[in-house]
């Protein structure tokens, strides 16, 4: 019965944590709103923004039409795009850590990332548009799957997936894949600012239409995810253990390799490569509210999102100058790779 009463202690002290947290971002979305070279008092931009969602339009009538487009068309859109980004590239981390077992797996771990890169670079070299706005996420989504194909297929020897194979393989594809994007950078001529540019990562100039799209697609891919959650925590204890308990490791493994690949290819054909948000953000809340992928996959998702919609903040507003957000989460997170890489090696658990 003691037992019984601490777990449904602990449970309601993570519902009010998460819903604390989910607090935080809303909050941080309207103050973020707020900041930029023009700063709107939040009165104003809380206005603007129920207005638009309840089309009650007298809202508006003391406020400017350039205040308005402001907030409404060019930060916000910015915001929920950052926020979406953030959140599919936590929940890939989660998966991707949990299938192969390892806190250095992270959607570019396997080359996923690389590949939707390299399929988004050529659709912008070769200004594919039969597919309309969606040409460069289809061209990325494309790469992404073709790439985990490939990866699966150097892995694979059994109807298992080895941790060890897995990661060697995307290794070996990344690099080749980084070859081609070097090569349509050195073809691209008078287009190579904008590729390069874009791919190390950027929110600037985003539109409704980024927005939605990548907050769908997460959250999608997160209720799919989330579904097979007791899978992932089954697979935390071996393949065997597993199967044993009645999880079917090829299906779950594969499904959720073409999803997080869906959202990682979005996320990557709107935003560009943003490294380490996917390794960070898991593993951190993994060392606070433990290892159940039911508890630590929905945190992820919106602690992902104030973390990088926190970053893009800052290059917006606080720097004098912006720089993309990829080289900011690689500067943090590039170090945190190498204190987890030189733990886990000590620890004799490097794969």
């Amino acid at each position: 019965m003691q037992k019984s009463s601490n777990e449904i202690h602990i449970s309601y002290n993570i519902a009010i944590s998460a819903f604390l947290i989910l607090c935080t971002l809303v909050i941080m979305i309207l103050a973020t709103a707020c900041l930029g070279h023009i700063k709107i008092p939040w009165l104003q931009t809380a206005k603007i923004i129920f207005s638009k969602f309840t089309g009650q339009k007298g809202l508006l009538n003391e406020i400017e039409e350039v205040i308005t487009a402001i907030v409404w068309d060019v930060r916000l859109p910015r915001i929920i795009t950052s926020c979406a980004v953030g959140g599919g590239l936590a929940i890939s981390g989660v998966v991707f850590q949990g299938l192969l077992r390892n806190p250095l797996a992270d959607p570019y771990t396997l080359g996923v990332s690389a590949g939707a890169a390299f399929g988004a670079s050529l659709a912008l070299l070769l200004n594919i548009s039969f597919f309309g706005s969606f040409s460069v996420a289809l061209l990325a989504f494309l790469g992404a799957c073709t790439t985990l194909v490939l990866v699966i297929y150097l892995a694979s020897s059994s109807s298992e997936f080895s941790s060890y194979t897995l990661i060697l393989s995307g290794i070996i594809i990344t690099a080749i894949l980084s070859a081609g994007i070097s090569f349509i950078k050195y073809m691209a001529d008078e287009q190579v600012s904008v590729i390069i540019f874009w791919l190390m990562g950027s929110f600037v100039s985003k539109t409704w239409f980024d927005a939605i799209l990548t907050l769908l697609v997460s959250i999608i891919g997160f209720v799919i995810c989330f579904a097979y959650s007791r899978d992932l925590n089954l697979i935390a204890l071996g393949q065997r253990s597993a199967i044993a308990l009645g999880s079917d490791i090829l299906k779950v493994s594969i499904t959720l390799l073409i999803t997080v690949s869906l959202i990682t290819s979005i996320c990557v054909s709107t935003s560009g490569i943003i490294g380490f948000i996917g390794l960070l953000v898991p593993h951190m809340l993994r060392s606070v509210v433990g290892p159940d992928n039911r508890i630590l996959m929905p945190l992820s998702m919106v602690v992902g999102a104030i973390l990088l919609l926190l970053g893009d903040t800052i290059t917006r507003v606080v720097l004098p100058h912006e720089i993309p957000i990829g080289i900011i989460t690689t500067l943090i997170g590039g170090p945190f790779f190498c204190y987890i890489f030189r733990k886990r090696q000590q620890e004799g658990k490097l794969f």
